[in-house]
C-alpha cells in the first residue's frame, strides 16, 4: 500500500478540500482508486492518501495540493473545480493548474472578485491584456464575453479608455424583426440580453444606466458600427459567428487609436443563411499570425457551467466528426463510381 499525507496549516481548508459531505474527496477518491482520510493531531490537520497505484497517488496527491493553494481564494470549492483539476492532471497538464486563480480581474458591483477558472480563461485574460485585438473562439459557456466585458470594465475603472461599446449582429435566428413588438431598439434588445447581463453584474444597473445615459457605455447592432473611427474604446464584437466577412472587415478596421478589440464567438453555432461564410472564420484564417493580433481557442474544458454543458459540447462534436466521415466516404463512393465507366471504356479502347 503507498501512503502519501498533505500537511494542512489553513485552519478551515481540510473542510474546503473534503467538500459538502466529502463529495470532493469522494471524485478525488473515484478517479484515482485512492482513499482520503483526515488526520488530526497536535500539530494541525493532514490529509493521509492510499492507494495500491504510486502513479495514481501522486496524481491524487497533486490534486490534494492544487486545492489546498485554492481553499484561500474561494469561499467554496465546488465539485467543479475538482473535478476541472481531475482532468488537467489526468491529461498531463497539471503544471498549469499553478498559475490559476491569483489575478483578480476586477470586483463585481456586489464586491464579488472575478478570476479566471480554467487555465484556457487565464490565457485569454493575458491575451486581452498583451494585445490590441484579441479572437475569443469556443463553446458555449467558456466565459469568453463575460471575461470580456470584465477587462473593459477594468480598463474603464482605471481610466485606460474612455468607453465601453459592444456590439452584435442582429441575426434573425428562427424569427423575424418585424413579428417582435416595439421599436426598432425593442426588436434588437433580446439580441443584446447577455451583454446587458454581464454589465449589471459588474457595474450594477443604477451606475450602468448613468454611464449609459453619459455615453460611456454603448450598445449597438453591428450594422450601427459602419462609418464610424472608435477612438479611446474598448470594443467588444460579441457572437462574431453571425457577421459575414464583410461585417467582420468593416468592424476590425473601425479601430482607432488607445482602442482595443475582443471578437468572440463560437462556430459551431452559425445563424447565417445557408450557403453564408462566417466572418469569424475568415478572420481566424487571416489574421493569424499578425502582431499585436491574438487567436485564442477555448476547448470543452474551458466551460464554467454545469458539467453536462461539457458532455453535451463532446457528444455533439463526435456526432459532427462521425458525420464528417459518412460525408467523406459517400464523396469517394460517388467517386469511385464515376470513375469506373470511364476505366471501363479505356479498357475497351484498348
Amino acid at each position: 500500500m503507498i501512503r502519501k499525507t498533505v500537511k494542512i496549516e489553513q485552519p478551515d481548508a481540510t473542510a474546503k478540500i473534503f467538500g459538502s459531505f466529502d463529495s470532493n474527496a469522494s471524485l478525488i477518491e473515484a478517479h484515482f482508486g485512492v482513499t482520503l482520510r483526515n488526520r488530526a493531531n497536535g500539530d494541525g490537520d493532514s490529509i493521509l492518501i492510499e492507494g495500491a497505484d504510486e502513479e495514481k497517488v501522486s496524481a491524487a496527491l497533486q490534486c490534494i495540493r492544487y486545492l489546498l493553494e485554492l481553499a484561500p481564494k474561494t469561499d467554496v470549492i465546488s465539485d467543479q473545480s475538482v473535478q476541472y483539476a481531475i482532468d488537467m492532471i489526468v491529461g498531463g497538464q497539471g503544471n498549469e493548474l499553478r498559475a490559476m486563480g491569483d489575478d483578480c480581474i476586477c470586483v463585481t458591483a456586489k464586491g464579488k472578485p472575478i478570476k479566471a477558472k480554467t487555465v484556457g480563461q487565464g490565457q485569454y485574460v493575458e491575451a486581452i491584456r498583451k494585445n490590441t485585438i484579441v479572437l475569443g473562439v469556443g463553446p458555449a459557456g467558456t466565459g469568453k464575453t463575460f471575461l470580456a466585458v470584465a477587462m473593459a470594465v477594468k480598463a474603464l475603472r482605471e481610466k485606460q479608455i474612455s468607453r465601453i461599446i459592444l456590439t452584435r449582429p442582429a441575426i434573425e435566428a428562427g424569427e423575424k424583426l418585424g413579428f417582435l413588438p416595439g421599436d426598432l431598439q425593442s426588436k434588437i434588445d433580446p439580441y443584446l440580453r447577455p451583454l446587458y447581463d454581464a454589465l449589471y453584474e459588474m457595474l450594477g444597473v443604477d451606475t450602468y444606466q448613468k454611464l449609459v445615459e453619459k455615453g460611456t457605455i454603448e450598445i449597438a447592432p453591428l450594422a450601427y458600427m459602419r462609418g464610424r473611427t472608435l477612438d479611446d474604446s474598448f470594443i467588444i464584437l460579441d457572437e462574431a459567428q453571425n457577421a459575414t466577412p464583410e461585417q467582420m472587415k468593416m468592424f476590425l478596421t473601425r479601430l482607432g487609436f488607445n482602442s482595443k478589440a475582443v471578437v468572440t464567438g463560437d462556430l459551431t453555432q452559425t445563424d447565417l443563411p445557408r450557403g453564408q461564410k462566417s466572418g469569424l472564420s475568415a478572420a481566424v484564417k487571416i489574421l493569424e499570425g499578425i502582431d499585436d493580433i491574438a487567436i485564442h481557442v477555448f476547448n470543452e474544458r474551458d466551460v464554467v457551467r454545469h458539467r453536462l454543458v461539457q458532455k453535451i459540447i463532446k457528444a455533439y462534436e463526435k456526432y459532427d466528426r462521425e458525420q464528417l466521415r459518412r460525408e467523406n466516404e459517400r464523396a469517394e463512393r460517388r467517386y469511385r463510381a464515376a470513375k469506373k465507366p470511364l476505366a471501363d471504356e479505356e479498357k475497351r479502347g484498348r
